[in-house]
């Protein structure tokens, strides 16, 4: 097993080709679905939140879909995952209910915080979802913590914490970093590089390779196509089993891409239209295991029946995030304060 990534901008991204195992047109098809899902249930919120219905930040993760879909197929029960702000995705691969998810967006009491979380701030225990966090780079010391609570419990869990590129420049960082090489703790830090901290080009604002950044506390790095379903996979397992064996920490950079803004005020005029549609025709991850499902012999026939589930979901998921009544006023006093007894 490789110890670290390239070691040259001119490496090519890892591929299909370096996957240790070719999934099964069953495991493709689920690979879709999942990310199908994502996609469909954005695209709603999206809608909702332009009817005023979902209000303070919303930050779609439309276009990045394969990085958590291909992840979270290569984990363990037992594992954990914490993540920044862009977290509805994350929230949906943990197989937590999309009718609670869009509940928690409208603000309403069906939804995983009882509506007092919003957009930003849901988690789930029973998921094993430790949470969105508003703070930059929280999730990566956050995640951290929960690694040694696994290394604790000997319960042979990985903490997945992900983060953005912008969040990969904060001091906690690398002090995160330090106190998981130093006790070898059960990490998986996952940075989704979509080449903007929030309307920052990456050469504006990161010097260097990202996922280079764990080299000196001897944290191997590897570069990933983010883009690629089946690419994110095979370097997840090899990245999971490399955690699990005792080695300590590991750190993937996703290269992905957002097709919306930071958040949905953000009109994105940093970038150009051009660069946008490239990444949608040339590099989108549904319409790339699409047409490998296709090399298959999966027709568009065969397709139907998971877009048609997807579209139902979702649609349930927005009409019971509407019927679900606002939070009493009372809960305003709940949750606020824990007594622990000796």
């Amino acid at each position: 097993m490789a110890t670290s990534a390239k070691t040259s901008k001119d490496s090519k991204l890892k591929s299909v080709s370096n996957s240790q195992a070719k999934p099964t047109v069953e495991e493709m098809k689920k690979l879709f679905r999942d990310m199908l899902l994502i996609r469909r249930f954005e695209e709603k919120s999206g809608q909702l939140y332009g009817m005023g219905l979902i209000g303070g930040f919303c930050h779609l993760y439309i276009g990045q879909e394969a990085v958590v879909t291909g992840i979270q197929s290569m984990q363990e029960p037992q594992d954990t995952v914490i993540t920044a702000y862009r977290d509805h995705g994350h929230m949906l691969a943990c197989n937590m209910d999309p009718k609670g998810v869009m509940a928690e967006l409208t603000g309403r009491r069906g939804g995983y915080s009882r509506g007092k979380g919003g957009s930003m701030h849901m988690f789930s225990k029973e998921a094993n979802f430790f949470g969105g966090h508003g703070i930059v780079g929280a999730s990566s010391s956050l995640g951290t913590g929960l690694a040694f609570a696994h290394k604790y419990k000997g319960d042979n869990g990985v903490a997945v914490a992900y983060m953005g590129d912008g969040s990969s420049n904060q001091g906690q960082f690398y002090e995160a970093m330090n106190m998981a090489a130093l006790w070898k703790l059960p990490v998986l830090y996952i940075i989704e590089n979509n080449k903007y901290g929030m309307g920052t080009s990456i050469s504006r604002h990161a010097a260097g390779d990202l996922y280079r950044r764990g080299e000196a506390y001897g944290i191997p790095g590897e570069q990933v196509d983010g883009m690629d379903v089946l690419a994110v996979q095979a370097a997840a397992r090899q990245a999971l089993d490399h955690i699990r064996s005792g080695n300590g920490p590991y750190l993937l950079e996703m290269m992905t891409y957002r097709y919306r803004g930071h958040s949905m005020s953000d009109p994105g005029k940093y970038r150009s239209k051009e660069e946008v549609e490239k990444f949608k025709t040339e590099s989108d991850p549904i319409e790339r295991i699409r047409k490998l499902l296709e090399v298959e012999g999966v027709t568009e026939d065969d397709l139907k029946p998971i877009e048609k589930e997807i579209k139902d979901i979702v649609n349930e998921a927005a009409q019971f995030a509407q019927e679900s009544p606002e939070p009493d006023v009372a809960e305003l006093w709940t949750d606020v304060l824990v007594e622990v007894k000796d």
